[in-house]
């Protein structure tokens, strides 16, 4: 798919966007999360749908799929900390999308969903990333969901961004390796552009 062509269909398409960006922010602000503590968490849930939707052309074989891969970005969250399990994700994509095309909205929530773990290595281990490595369109929103996060902590100012960006510095190497970045992939839908994964670097100061 050309970026033209994505462009069309984001047009065409526009109030089913924003019905799915609105029933998102509405379930995270429903239980009063926030991003940083200071922004409501549909601050960051735009800033993943808006890198998902810059890269996504380039993975795209048939446009049927771009509701689904938007609606998972939108929801990545939903599952970890907006209180609805599975079965709900499913529910609220076929209010939206076709049965088939909300299962796959669904897995990438799932899949980007993470396990229980006292600590971020045991929440994001090796069981987690196998499952983004499999899930149609899950590595991409999960580099979304990380360019989101390094995009504001390099951005931010206070001294918890700056922690963080140092984190993702450091976990880089593992990070890239178990979401898949470099493949090989079967299938195109589970690969991430390798310019999406050189901005990651740049915000980082990664060489």
């Amino acid at each position: 798919m050309t970026q033209e062509e994505f462009n069309l269909w984001m047009r065409r398409n526009a109030p089913l966007i924003e019905s799915i960006r609105k029933r998102a922010f509405d379930i995270h602000a429903d239980v009063n999360q926030h991003y940083d503590r200071v922004h409501p968490y549909g601050f960051h849930l735009q800033m993943v749908a808006d890198f998902t939707c810059r890269f996504v052309a380039e993975i795209c074989p048939d446009p049927a799929d771009l509701p689904a891969v938007i609606f998972g970005a939108y929801f990545h969250d939903s599952i970890e900390d907006a209180r609805l399990t599975y079965n709900d994700v499913v529910r609220i994509a076929e209010s939206f999308l076709p049965h088939s095309t909300a299962l796959m909205a669904a897995e990438i929530a799932y899949a980007l969903t993470n396990e229980k773990g006292r600590t971020r290595a045991e929440r994001a281990d090796d069981r987690y990333y196998a499952g983004i490595r499999t899930t149609a369109y899950a590595p991409l929103v999960k580099m979304a969901d990380r360019l989101a996060n390094a995009s504001y902590s390099t951005s931010g100012s206070n001294t918890k961004n700056h922690m963080m960006a140092a984190v993702y510095a450091r976990e880089n190497r593992h990070f890239m390796q178990a979401v898949g970045a470099d493949g090989p992939w079967d299938d195109i839908r589970l690969s991430i552009p390798s310019d999406m994964s050189a901005l990651l670097h740049k915000l980082l100061d990664i060489k």
